[in-house]
C-alpha cells in the first residue's frame, strides 16, 4: 500500500515537473522571437548606368558588411526590391581591387547568395513588421529608388514611427523626395553624410548621374559633413545613421545594431 502511494507521489511530481519544464520552454520561446529585432534591407532593382550601356547595381560591400555584422549578432534581415527577385550587383564591386573579407565571404555563401537572389517586392513590405530600415549604396538606386513612391512612404513611415534608418554613400539619394509631416524634407535640419561630389568626380561619373548626392543633400536643407575621400566617416542625428562610402557601411551597421539594442 505504502509503496503505491510513493509510486503515484512519484508519478505526480514527474507530471507536475514535465508540465512546468514545458511552460518555462514555450515561455523562452516566445521571448527569444519577441527580443529578435527585424531589419529591413531594401536595394535596388535599376542595372543601367544612365545612357552609357554599361551595368551598375548594389555596391556589394555596402550590402555584405552590414549584412553580416547584424545577422551575426542574431538581427533577422529581410531585402526587398523595387521588382522583387534577383538585384543586379554592380560588376564593377565584384573586380578585385575592391575585395574586402566581407566580400570574399559573401562569394562563397550560398545562403547569403541565396537569399539575395529572392528579395521580395517592396510593395509587399508591411512596415510594422521591422525595427529599422537600411539602404546599401550603388549607382543603380539614383534612377529607381529616388523616385520609387512606396521605398518614400516606407522611409516616411519609420520616420514617423521613431525607428532607425541607416543608409550609406549613394543611398542618402533616396531622402531626395522624402518629406516630413509639415512637407519639408526630411534631411532638412538633420546632421548627414552621403557619397561626396570629388568621390564622383573620381569615379568619373559626374555627367551620368542624375544628380550629386551632396548637392541634393544641401539643397534640402541637411547640415551635411564629410571627412576623408574613401575612409571611413559616419554621422548619426536621432533616426538617421548614414555613411559617406563603402568604408562605412560596416560602421553604420554597427550604430544602428546599438540603437536596437538599447
Amino acid at each position: 500500500m505504502r509503496k503505491g502511494i510513493l509510486i503515484i507521489l512519484t508519478l505526480g511530481l514527474f507530471i507536475n515537473s514535465s508540465a512546468q519544464l514545458k511552460k518555462r520552454t514555450v515561455k523562452n520561446i516566445r521571448e527569444k522571437y519577441k527580443s529578435t529585432k527585424k531589419v529591413l534591407f531594401v536595394v535596388t532593382s535599376h542595372d543601367v548606368l544612365g545612357n552609357t550601356g554599361k551595368k551598375t547595381g548594389i555596391w556589394i560591400e555596402e550590402f555584405a558588411a552590414p549584412y553580416y555584422l547584424l545577422t551575426d549578432k542574431g538581427v533577422e534581415i529581410t531585402i526587398a526590391s523595387p521588382k522583387g527577385g534577383q538585384p543586379p550587383i554592380d560588376p564593377k564591386s565584384e573586380l578585385l581591387d575592391f575585395k574586402t573579407p566581407v566580400t570574399v565571404r559573401f562569394n562563397t555563401d550560398k545562403v547569403a547568395q541565396a537569399k539575395l537572389s529572392k528579395t521580395i517586392m517592396l510593395a509587399e513590405v508591411n512596415t510594422a513588421d521591422y525595427d529599422a530600415v537600411f539602404y546599401p549604396g550603388g549607382h543603380g538606386l539614383l534612377w529607381d529608388l529616388v523616385e520609387d513612391k512606396v521605398s518614400i512612404a516606407i522611409i516616411e513611415t519609420f520616420y514617423a514611427r521613431n525607428k532607425p534608418i541607416g543608409a550609406v554613400c549613394l543611398a542618402l539619394g533616396v531622402f531626395k523626395n522624402v518629406k516630413k509631416v509639415d512637407g519639408t524634407p526630411l534631411v532638412k535640419g538633420k546632421k548627414v553624410t552621403g557619397f561626396t561630389n570629388t568621390e564622383e568626380e573620381a569615379v568619373q561619373l559626374t555627367n551620368v548621374v542624375p544628380f550629386l548626392v551632396e548637392d541634393m543633400l544641401l539643397d534640402n536643407g541637411a547640415i551635411y559633413s564629410k571627412g576623408v575621400d574613401w575612409k571611413p566617416y559616419t554621422v548619426e542625428d536621432r533616426l538617421l545613421i548614414t555613411g559617406q562610402n563603402a568604408a562605412s557601411s560596416e560602421r553604420v551597421a554597427e550604430i544602428l545594431l546599438e540603437r536596437l539594442e538599447k
